[in-house]
């Protein structure tokens, strides 16, 4: 074995939050410009500009994600197990909207019937807007809690609804997620345009960066000091192998700045997430786009890390059953198992990471109606 057990459950919880942080940095500004499609382009060729600004990579962006659940089966199949149960309908909502998306970049401009196209880019905003939104939506949920519990036969039984997931917590998160990946696309588009739609980016970026920072800044008063946290009282030696229910958590006021108190160094992640909007915002005005959609990157990334470091190791905690809580250390799967998958990350990581590299150097450059209506019919 490369790595002892307990190594292997932080280098896997790592290695999932590297997924969520790559899949939000790719994927999404794609979503962001997708929620930006009806409002930012006034004509059918400035909509074709954005498309195409997104077009040829965005399926390639969507292999984070699939990965991240993919990894997520292999390495935490507990975790897998409630989220696809407890998380059902908003999964599938997420789903039908994302089928919106290869249907309307393949098809949109196959008929110039203004209605036609229209139809779409409007298919197009709710493919990207309702999963931006949801993702926020369920990390609100996962920092208050979710409602399941184990049976006699270690089943989980998810005992809330659908309904349930839309509180008013949960919703200022998915504010949180959408502004956020609003303003990242945004700086993308203002990367890819030239002119007017470039102006527009740049109006988006500002806008749209200042609703993140304050919903985000709310966000964070509030789960610090109006939310319930967890934390481990008891627990089994976390390098050996055990099941959920053989610690004991306590459901406290203020456990989710716990944390932030013993590693003082995490508090970078807070700092990254409202430093990397204010750049964002600063250097989107002064029209420099590539540093800025460096720095949205990096606030997205510090607003993950910001809960990702809040929760540790608590993946999916129980409201109705604390001491059932899924933790990095209790949901994995088998050393072995753990091992084998890392070698492939280490194996297979590179290249994909190359290969995206080479794609977005080949794609660079800016996007103009001058070259869409040059090559109408190739073009999305």
């Amino acid at each position: 074995m490369l790595f002892d057990y307990y190594t292997l459950k932080i280098i896997w919880w790592l290695f999932v939050g590297v997924l969520l942080i790559g899949f939000a940095l790719l994927g999404g500004f794609d979503l962001g410009i997708g929620a930006l499609l009806p409002f930012v382009a006034k004509n059918d060729e400035q909509r074709r500009v954005l498309l195409n600004a997104i077009g040829p990579t965005w399926e390639g962006n969507q292999v984070w994600f699939i990965t991240a659940g993919g990894a997520l089966f292999a390495a935490w199949p507990l975790v897998y197990a409630v989220a696809f149960s407890g998380f059902y309908w908003a999964m599938l909502l997420v789903l039908f909207a994302l089928f919106f998306r290869p249907v309307g970049f393949e098809y949109r401009s196959k008929l110039a019937d203004p209605r036609w196209r229209t139809a779409w880019d409007w298919g197009l905003f709710i493919g990207g807007g309702v999963p931006a939104l949801v993702f926020g939506v369920a990390f609100g949920n996962l920092l208050q809690g979710v409602p399941f519990q184990y049976d006699e036969f270690m089943r989980p039984t998810y005992t809330g609804s659908f309904w349930g997931l839309l509180n008013p917590f949960a919703l200022l998160a998915g504010i949180v997620s959408l502004s956020m990946l609003i303003m990242h696309g945004a700086v993308y588009l203002q990367l890819r345009t030239e002119a007017e739609l470039n102006l527009r980016a740049r109006t988006a970026v500002r806008w749209f960066g200042l609703i993140f920072m304050a919903a985000f800044a709310l966000a964070g008063i509030w789960q610090g000091f109006g939310i319930d946290g967890f934390r481990i009282v008891s627990s089994p030696d976390p390098g050996t192998a055990f099941g959920p229910l053989a610690k004991t958590v306590e459901v406290a006021a203020g456990a989710w700045l716990q944390n932030y108190g013993f590693y003082p160094w995490m508090m970078l992640a807070p700092v990254l997430g409202f430093g990397g909007g204010i750049l964002a915002i600063v250097l989107s005005s002064r029209d420099r786009p590539g540093f800025a959609f460096v720095c949205s990157g990096a606030a997205l990334a510090g607003v993950i890390l910001t809960a990702g470091f809040a929760m540790f190791p608590f993946i999916i905690p129980s409201r109705t059953a604390p001491n059932g809580s899924l933790t990095a250390f209790d949901a994995t799967s088998s050393h072995r198992t753990l091992n084998l998958m890392f070698i492939a990350v280490v194996v297979f990581l590179p290249i994909v990471l190359a290969y995206t590299g080479w794609v977005y150097r080949v794609l660079r450059g800016k996007i103009t109606e001058e070259k869409i209506r040059e090559n109408t019919h190739s073009a999305y």
